[in-house]
């Protein structure tokens, strides 16, 4: 049970780092203006913007980690003597690859 919850975060995750997400957030204040104006205020001026904020830094975070994974596929293709298990560590979950560091990297 664990493990599908944990899939389904990390699937989430990345959805949310695509530009779909924007749209969806746009979609959801249009709705929100045509179907309850009279509670469109300033709160939900700020929802609409602390949502929107997280999508961005999401995006940005998504960037950056598949711009390291990106890299560090290239050096391990590089290395002719790589660990194999090292080719799969993107397909573990979090909690999984924090215990392989952990357990496999000195100091």
């Amino acid at each position: 049970m664990m493990s599908y919850i944990r899939d389904h975060l990390t699937k989430l995750g990345v959805l949310t780092s695509r530009p779909m997400a924007f749209f969806v957030v746009a979609a959801y204040a249009l709705l929100w203006l045509i179907f309850s104006s009279h509670s469109f205020d300033w709160h939900a001026v700020a929802t609409l913007a602390t949502w929107m904020m997280t999508i961005f830094i999401q995006r940005a975070e998504h960037r950056d980690t598949q711009a390291i994974h990106a890299k560090l596929d290239h050096l391990l293709d590089k290395i002719d003597a790589t660990d194999g298990r090292m080719a799969s560590i993107d397909r573990m979950q979090p909690e999984d690859i924090e215990k392989f560091r952990k357990s496999h990297v000195p100091g």
